[in-house]
Order: C-alpha cells, then structure tokens, then sequence
C-alpha cells in the first residue's frame, strides 16, 4: 500500500504543522476544521492555514507550497478525506470529539485507508471503543513533536489489532516522504519521549525550589551542559505551552499515579493568562529586545541574569566524555544539582523504559529526535559508568533498578565491529540500522576508511563509491581538508571507483565556509605570497570537482555556507537535504566568493537566459550580484532552487538519515555513461553592466542602507561579475577566476575586512563597519 493523499483534520497548531510538512514534500493534502459562522463555513479552516503560512519559524519550505493543500469544514466536507490514503486526526486533546469523529468517518472509508491520531497520550484503546474490526485494524497513533517540520521524532502506536501492512505503510510514507524518525512507541501514558521529556521538566522544578535556584540557572544547569537542548527547561516550556505541560502533567499523574504535578506558582502563571511564547510571557518574556526572567518567588520579572561562572561555560565546550567525566567531579552547589538531576532522571529512565519502550535504543532515539538532546539517556549513563549510578542511587536512597543489574560494563558495548545494546530482556542484541540509511561512523568500523587525517576522512560505503568526510570544527575547509578533497579525487582515479559523495554524519552543519583561523594567521604574519596560493588551491579544488572524470555528488545539509557552497555547485548533482540553509556570505567578513563561486553563478545564470533571444544579459548579471552582495542564505533547499544555488536536476531528500544514501545512489545513478562537463565560455558585458551595478551601490548608500566600505565590496563584486571595465568580450572560467582572486586579496589587505574576519573568529556574528 502507497500513501500518496494525505487527510487532516483539525488545523490547530499541530494539524496545520503537520500539513504544511507534508506539502512541502509534495504530498495533496486535505485539510479540515470545524464549521465557522453560516457566512464563512471555513473560516475556522483558513485562518489555521493562515497562521502556519506566518509561522515562525516557518512551517513551510517553500509558501507556495500552500496550493497543494484543499481546505474544507467537517460539517460539508467529511467526504473529501474518501480520496485520501491516511488520515491524521489532530482535534482537541479528548476521547469524545475523537470517538465522535471517527464515527462519523468509519462509513466513509475504502477498506485499506490508514486513519491515525495525532494524541499526545490518550490511550489507543480508549479512542477506538466502539469501532468495526476493519476500522482497528487500519488504525494507530502517529504523535509528531512540535513544530513538525523541525523535530525529527514521529512515535508510531500500534494496537494489538492494528495491521502490519497499515504499519509500514505509516511507517513508510513518515520516513521517506516526511523525513521522520521513527520509533515504535507501547500504548501507554505519555509514551516514550513525553514521559520521560515531562518527567524531567516536573523534576528541574522540584529540585529548583529545593535548592532555592533561579530559573536562568536552572536553564543553564539542564541544557547543553547536560547534553541537552538550548532551550533546557524553561525555554521549552515557553515554546511548548505552560497551560499545554499542565494538562499534560495533570493526565499522566492520573494516569499512572506518579508524581507530575506541577507546583502552584506555576497554575497561578497560567491563570493570569502567562502560557508562554504564545502569549507573549510565561516563565521568560521579551521587552523590546531585551528579555526578561520569572521571579519564581514573586511572579515578577527582572533582567537575565545568567550565572556567570566560567567553569559551567568551559564545561559545555569540552567533548561529550570530558564533559560527564568532569561532571562527576564539578564542586560546589552547582555540581552537586547536575549530578542529582543526572541519577534522579538516569534511575526513572531505567525503571520505566521496560514499560514504555521495545529497547533502551528507541529510549535514546527518542529523547535526542524529539527533545533535540545530544545523546539519549542510556548514552549518557554510559558516560557516568555503572559505579556512579550504583553508589549515586544509594546515596540518594533510591532502590537499584533491575535494569542495573543485567548490564554488564555498559548499556552499549561493542562485539568485533558491531554494536549492542543491552534488550530489555538481559541479554546483548546489534543495535538495528535505520532502513536505508548510510553512517560513516559504522563504515569506519568496518574498516571501510581509505584516507584519515585531523581535518577530513575518504570512507569505502561499498560499491565502488567513496565519501569524503569533513570532521574539522564546524567542518570548516581548512589546508587539511583541501589536500583531502585533492587526495580523495586522486583515489578514486586511482582505484577506478565509480564516483565520489562529499556528505558527513554532523547533525548540523555541512560546512561553516573556510577556515577563517588560517587565512588571519598568513596575513598577520604576511605570508600574502602563500595566500594567494591557497586561493589557487582552493579555486583548483572547485574545478577539479567539476572535471573529475567520474561523479562527483555533493550532499549538503543544515548549513552549507562560503565554500561549501562553491564547492556544491561544482559537483555534478546535489542531492540536498530538506532543510538547507546555503549561501554564499563572504560579504559578512568583507570579502566575496573566490572559491569559484562568483564565477558559476554568472556562468550559471547566464547560460539559464541562453534560449531565449530576446533576454537581456545583464539580468544574470544583476541576479549573481544580488545574491553575493547580500549575503542571501536559503531557508530551505526548495528555496535554495528557486534561488539557483540548486538546479532542476539536483533533488531533495527529506529525512536526514538518508542523505548518504540518497547521494550514493545519484553516482550510482549517472555512472555507467558518465562524461564530464567541458570548459564554458561566455560574454563579460564590461563597463556598461559595471556602471549599472556602481549606481545600484551608490543608490543604496545614499539611501543609508549600506557604509561606505560596503560600497567598495559592491564594487569588487560587480567587477569580477561584468569582467572589467573594458568593453564586451568573450571571457573563460579561468578568466573570471583570476578576477575573484585578484579582487579576494585586495579585500584581504584592507583594514575594515580584517576587522569583520576578528570580529567574526571572536563572536560568530559578523560586523557591520
């Protein structure tokens, strides 16, 4: 069974999240809400669709996306969701209108129609009573994590009477169209991520209010430090929703008797109308741009006012391993709630994960795709060793786990080059791979690494394909990872391989850009003569991607800035992860893109006006140079295309996991008649494009919009664009190459680049000068 129609109901935060997800893959959606006024039948409708188009951040990819979706009210238009193949119920948060509902759509439906809820609790059992064998059999929860696009956590819920056909078509289409990840979750309260997600934000309070805490400390004591999200505690609370954790909290203590509840102050918040970002206060609010903190104490607020120790700040830069070791030892108060809040949340994820999950790897997956952690619970617990959490548990008077102790060293160990987890029945089993997904790290331990150094690595994934793995910081391309990339294009020559993917596993970030620590340290110590060899180098690498006499497939993802840009549109394909945030922003540190970028894109757009007769050159010209001087970075890879940093023939993968594979597949894909690409020429348009463009800059200074070293980047652009200030003529790559270095160093020696490349290295923001 295919799902190709996707039916929601309910155009709330989530239905409406969940929708424009799903459109933004390409998926029809319908999407209905209840009734409005007798003049407006779909207003209700509407203005959820509206809300998600203004989203922020978006909901969708690409706004015009929003065609795809056909609104409609349940009272007239139940009968459109007859054409859809899976059906999402996102209503309010109760049996009744849930059961009701179903009631209504159950004679509606084909035989093999998958109708799911969208519940983040209420138990299958109890939203199903009352339904035909067929409609059960057809029927299970798929909880999203809010805002859907984002989070990559999807818990699929079957019943004992849900079909495995139904399964794996949910299962299917979620992984692959909609870019989640899946984890089969048991029918019980809260599930897997929400149960032990709340259970954390219940025990942060309790222990804030012992410890006489304020709440940015708190923040700062269970967030990165913890190997947890930015947002920590409280900030997620404000995203989510305080009256929502209320409601939560309120049905998993009735439902599992546990202690949830959350403290008074926080139901007074509520009351007084403070639910968080939504209602623009809650346990922080914005005040101009300056934001604000809950008095916890009083229910006032006051400035921000983070601990400043820097021993908590050089403890969240060390490497995950460092981090907990040090954390075991951290003296002082501070130390001593990190490590209670560690055994107090390590022994409930132990007590409970029998009950609510299939394995201790579903656990982790689902705490690190849906609460945005580094490492899952059982990973961290590794971390601290089985002797911390024995005498921690003992200290603190908590029974030892039956969990405890089966393990035998740790949770996960590794047997010859494969990986086990300990099963929830005692014994050790291979931790199951993602279908079709590729990981570098599990190539590596199958001895499949060719090439390694500091900065970069060549991994064998089989078949005659390489990828070459950036592993510097931030994955920058510094001299080590451009004599890689030169390594790597010689081995595959040399072994005849069929083609080579440029992807890594980060999470994030393909590539910040170049490494800016190398280039400051050759013009402060005036090695300019080295500088320009290392453009060369670097504009050498561009081209050799594009004339290597096999595949190249770049595989860009999160972001994918300076040089990873470049070298993207150098490759034969890309195939591009969903969220793509590409661009080519050297303007940021004064500088413009000398890695071949600024090049391509002229040559790029330029040949897209080709057929047309009657187009006008310049507005290639005008298109390259807008992108360039304003630094524009997509939100998305479908905006990436419309921008033509992606091509008609580059495609898009929507879940993560996937991309390696994706992208070994295009080589696979083009390399059996594979030719590369011949050297282009086209028309510089000279002095007449560059007086066009150096009143556009001019135009803008004297509109205050920008300084005046900007200008003088303005004009750097425009002539490497227009190739001189000569007239017309016909112009090579390597023609345009030489301009963009020759204009990339002067840039370099001037004062106000180097203050936004200082600026830059110190704060990660750049400068405005």
């Amino acid at each position: 069974m295919r799902v190709t129609k996707l039916g929601v109901v309910g155009a709330g935060t989530m239905g409406s999240g969940i929708a424009a997800l799903a459109a933004s893959a390409g998926m029809p959606v319908v999407l209905l809400d209840v009734p409005g006024p007798e003049n407006d039948r779909n207003a209700v409708v509407r203005q959820g669709l509206e809300r998600a188009k203004k989203a922020r951040p978006a909901a969708f990819m690409d706004p015009d996306r929003a065609s795809l979706i056909q609104t409609g009210n349940t009272g007239d238009d139940l009968a459109l969701l007859a054409g859809c193949d899976l059906i999402l119920e996102a209503i309010i948060e109760q049996p009744g209108p849930k059961r009701e509902l179903y009631a209504r759509l159950e004679p509606l439906l084909r035989g093999d129609v998958i109708v799911a809820t969208n519940t983040s609790g209420i138990p299958m059992r109890v939203l199903t009573e009352g339904r035909s064998e067929r409609f059960r059999s057809n029927f299970l929860g798929m909880h999203f994590f809010n805002p859907p696009r984002y989070l990559h956590l999807l818990e699929i819920i079957p019943t004992p009477d849900t079909r495995t056909e139904a399964i794996d078509a949910a299962r299917r289409v979620s992984e692959r169209v909609l870019g989640k990840g899946i984890v089969l979750a048991k029918d019980v309260p809260g599930f897997v991520a929400n149960r032990l997600g709340v259970y954390g934000m219940v025990l942060a309070l309790d222990m804030m209010e012992r410890y006489g805490f304020t709440i940015d400390e708190v923040d700062v004591l269970t967030g990165p430090l913890l190997a947890r999200a930015k947002s920590a505690t409280f900030r997620t609370g404000d995203l989510t929703g305080i009256d929502v954790l209320l409601h939560v909290t309120e049905g998993l203590s009735q439902a599992t008797g546990e202690a949830f509840a959350m403290p008074a102050w926080v139901k007074q918040l509520v009351q007084s109308g403070r639910s968080g970002e939504k209602t623009g206060a809650g346990f922080y609010r914005r005040v101009g741009k300056a934001i604000e903190t809950l008095d916890w104490k009083t229910l006032n607020y006051g400035p921000q006012q983070r601990p400043g120790n820097g021993e908590l700040e050089r403890l969240t830069n060390m490497p995950l391993a460092e981090r907990f070791a040090a954390l075991r030892e951290l003296e002082g108060r501070y130390g001593e709630f990190a490590r209670e809040y560690l055994l107090r949340f390590s022994h409930y994820a132990l007590t409970t994960t029998p009950l609510i999950a299939y394995d201790l790897v579903s656990v982790d997956r689902a705490m690190e795709w849906g609460y945005a952690w580094e490492i899952g619970p059982f990973k961290q617990m590794d971390l601290l060793g089985v002797d911390f959490l024995t005498s921690g548990f003992e200290q603190l008077g908590l029974a030892t786990p039956p969990m405890l102790t089966q393990v035998e060293g740790c949770f996960y160990r590794k047997a010859g080059d494969d990986q086990r987890f300990l099963a929830n029945d005692g014994g050790y089993e291979p931790v199951p791979e993602l279908a079709g997904t590729i990981h570098l790290a599990s190539q590596k331990r199958w001895h499949r690494l060719l090439e390694a150094s500091a900065d970069a690595s060549l991994v064998d994934v089989g078949d005659g394909v390489a990828v070459l793995e950036f592993t510097s910081k931030m994955n920058t391309l510094g001299e080590g990872v451009l004599r890689m990339l030169t390594e790597a294009l010689a081995r595959v020559q040399r072994d005849n391989l069929v083609g080579l993917v440029i992807g890594n596993d980060d999470p994030r970030t393909f590539t910040a850009g170049a490494d800016l620590g190398w280039v400051t340290r050759m013009v402060r110590d005036g090695r300019w003569k080295e500088l320009e060899a290392a453009v060369e180098l670097f504009q050498s690498c561009s081209m050799s991607i594009r004339a290597a006499p096999f595949p190249v497939v770049s595989a860009p993802f999160g972001l994918t800035l300076g040089g990873g840009c470049e070298w993207s549109l150098h490759a034969d394909r890309v195939q591009a992860h969903a969220e793509l945030y590409m661009g080519l922003v050297e303007v940021g540190v004064g500088l413009l893109p000398a890695g071949g970028g600024t090049k391509e894109l002229l040559f790029r757009f330029t040949s897209e006006l080709a057929p047309y007769d009657e187009a006008d050159p310049f507005e290639a010209v005008k298109r390259a140079f807008k992108l360039i001087a304003m630094a524009t970075t997509s939100t998305s890879a479908l905006e990436a295309r419309k921008l033509g940093f992606l091509q008609a023939t580059d495609r898009i993968t929507m879940n993560r996991d996937q991309l390696i594979a994706d992208a070994k597949q295009r080589v696979l894909d083009l390399a059996s008649d594979y030719v590369p690409p011949s050297l282009r020429r086209t028309t510089a348009l000279g002095r007449e494009a560059l007086g066009n463009l150096h009143y556009a800059a001019f135009a803008m200074h004297e509109a205050g919009q920008i300084t005046d070293f900007e200008v003088r980047l303005a004009h750097e652009i425009a002539y490497v664009l227009t190739g001189g200030d000569g007239g017309r003529r016909e112009v090579t790559e390597q023609d345009i190459l030489d301009l963009e270095r020759d204009a990339f160093l002067r840039l370099l020696g001037t004062k106000e680049t180097q203050a936004r490349i200082e600026h830059m290295l110190k704060t990660g923001k750049p400068l405005r000068n």
